[in-house]
């Protein structure tokens, strides 16, 4: 099994996302002492190469420079300089990458190099290409500054390295903030709130199309160079692996207890875990249940019995209290609000 990162391990190398972030906090005249608080890090000016920080310190070193900002402009910049990022040849196979689909794929197989705080997800349904994000780490009250943060840096990628703006549609799984200002500056117009997850959504027709800075040889080379680097077990965060493990098996409605064998520990210690992450079983479960039904009722051929039976519920009430538990509305309004979204595109 691979190794299941938690929010207190040094995980992430200093001079990667986190030098982007204090370099442009540096760029703002912040103050040293006032960055660095809580970090690990401490040299502003040039981070040791061989260091690494925890998922931790790197929200800490986030919230710091929000807050010496005070700026909604911040998450939106430090997106802009995110990707491809300066990661040697993990970052020159991304700007190689022949298409959005192998980009994508890059993002998913390197989250932990790229973009190790939110974990990006992809699925395809019929027409519809969507890229979600799940937490990594238990980001709590950052959880939205990271969400802009991540759309800003994928769709800033995407016209860089396609060459023109692609049409993507966001979703986020928030109240709208006062002013969007800065989500159209950055993002465009095609932002709806009161989702129930944080997605980025384009027809499947784009995924394929070539890009002009694409090279095969060039891609190949990087790849071949990330391969070796990277060999051996795969590092994953103990929530992605729940995620992944719940999802898999959300038809046969897992337990605490079967995950913790899974996981090779015991449900106590597996509950602390959790909470360390400022989570706790049900939370999970209910997340993936929510999603999974999301993506049911989104392609529109399934009601309530069939999504119901799908997540291992024997009793259709039992199923619409549980949904609108999840998400605050009855399937059947959800499913009023994705037909209206589908109709309007």
């Amino acid at each position: 099994m691979s190794r299941l990162l938690q929010a207190g391990d040094a995980c992430i190398v200093a001079q990667h996302q986190p030098a982007l972030v204090l370099d442009y906090a540096r760029s703002r005249e912040l103050a040293p002492r006032a960055i660095l608080a809580g970090t690990g890090i401490g040299d502003l000016q040039a981070p040791d190469a061989q260091q690494a920080i925890s998922p931790t310190e790197y929200l800490q070193l986030l919230a710091n420079v929000a807050a010496g900002l005070k700026s909604p402009e911040t998450s939106f910049m430090l997106g802009q300089q995110m990707l491809p990022g300066h990661f040697g040849a993990l970052s020159h196979a991304l700007m190689q990458a022949h298409s959005l689909r192998e980009a994508i794929a890059l993002l998913v197989r390197f989250q932990m190099q790229l973009c190790p705080l939110l974990a990006p997800r992809f699925r395809e349904d019929g027409d519809l290409a969507v890229l979600y994000w799940t937490d990594s780490f238990g980001a709590g009250q950052q959880r939205g500054f990271l969400v802009e943060m991540h759309m800003t840096a994928m769709t800033a990628m995407c016209r860089w390295l396609g060459g023109e703006r692609l049409p993507w549609r966001y979703c986020f799984n928030r109240t709208p903030p006062r002013y969007t200002e800065q989500h159209e500056v950055h993002l465009g117009e095609q932002l709806r709130f009161h989702c129930h997850l944080d997605a980025m959504l384009i027809d499947a027709a784009w995924l394929d199309r070539p890009w002009p800075r694409a090279n095969a040889m060039a891609a190949a080379v990087a790849l071949r160079t990330v391969d070796a680097a990277h060999a051996g077990a795969r590092e994953r965060s103990l929530l992605c692996a729940l995620y992944d493990y719940l999802l898999e098996h959300i038809r046969n409605a897992p337990t605490l207890e079967q995950c913790a064998v899974q996981f090779g520990v015991s449900p106590a210690t597996l509950k602390r875990h959790l909470a360390r992450h400022g989570s706790h079983f049900q939370a999970e479960l209910d997340q993936v249940r929510a999603h999974v039904a999301l993506h049911l009722f989104h392609g529109g051929r399934h009601d309530n019995d069939a999504v119901a039976r799908h997540l291992g519920f024997h009793d259709a009430n039992n199923f619409r209290r549980s949904f609108k538990r999840w998400t605050g509305m009855t399937p059947m309004l959800l499913r009023q609000s994705l037909e209206a979204y589908r109709l309007s595109r």
